[in-house]
């Protein structure tokens, strides 16, 4: 049998709950198109129900009949039987915000994180928004602290569910200025591609290519063919770059990208 991986609605956060729903409502039509129950996992935030209810009520306006809020509050309940039997029957799999610190403490490593990745790649349709954005890829940036206003940031990085190998996603980009510390992280691992998600803004992966949806804009930073990558720590701790030759693409709704070649996608080409 061939397997073939689910699609990854990956979203920035702050994504639109109540008027012109374009993304949520993508997931939805994914989810449909499945048999199966359509799983809320609230493992990042500390309000579960108040988080996982608002989902539930988005999705039953846009036809999700059956779906589950499933709170894994502990590394004990990944390993759970019953929540092992309750995500292994969904059609696809909701991943709230909150801290994706969380997600990696209690669920990375586990069964429950074993299923999941077994299911992504028999098609389950998987989605994420805020920290459930960042968790998607192999290494998830977690914290990034600074000084003073002068200082460059200092990124702290731990890994994530690895659905997507070569990525590192970060997310609520340009509301939360967050380009010196997507920078500072690609700077260190220039082997993998920043991407930077804009709130209410999302890709949608499948295969090797992502399309954009949203509001607003998607950053991608590629190190891969720099010329030159240097990170100095000054004698305050800070880190300060010298970088030539990284590649910055940024994309709005409707534009795709290919991820294998690491190239945009031209429309009509």
């Amino acid at each position: 049998m061939i397997l073939k991986n689910g699609p990854l609605l990956i979203i920035g956060g702050a994504e639109e709950k109540y008027h012109g729903v374009t993304i949520l409502s993508k997931f939805v039509e994914l989810s449909s198109k499945r048999i199966g129950k359509v799983g809320i996992l609230t493992t990042a935030t500390q309000i579960p129900e108040q988080v996982g209810n608002e989902y539930r009520e988005v999705f039953e306006k846009h036809g999700v009949k059956d779906s589950v809020i499933i709170d894994v509050n502990s590394r004990e309940m990944s390993e759970d039987p019953r929540i092992i039997e309750t995500v292994d029957g969904l059609s696809a799999l909701f991943i709230t915000g909150g801290d994706q610190s969380r997600l990696t403490q209690m669920i990375t490593g586990t069964k429950l994180h074993s299923l999941i990745y077994k299911q992504w790649q028999n098609g389950l349709v998987l989605g994420g928004t805020s920290a459930g954005a960042s968790i998607m890829g192999k290494h998830m940036i977690v914290n990034a602290l600074t000084k003073d206003s002068d200082d460059i940031l200092q990124v702290e990085m731990d890994n994530g569910f690895g659905f997507m190998e070569d990525l590192l996603i970060d997310q609520h980009f340009s509301q939360r200025s967050r380009f010196d510390r997507l920078l500072g992280a690609i700077a260190g691992n220039p082997n993998l591609m920043g991407i930077g998600i804009d709130e209410n803004t999302a890709i949608l992966v499948e295969g090797d290519q992502f399309e954009v949806i949203g509001e607003h804009q998607v950053l991608i930073l590629d190190g891969k063919d720099s010329a030159y990558v240097e990170v100095k720590k000054s004698d305050n701790g800070s880190e300060e770059l010298t970088l030539s030759n990284f590649k910055l693409h940024t994309l709005t709704h409707g534009y795709k990208f290919d991820l294998k070649n690491r190239k945009l996608i031209v429309k009509g080409e």
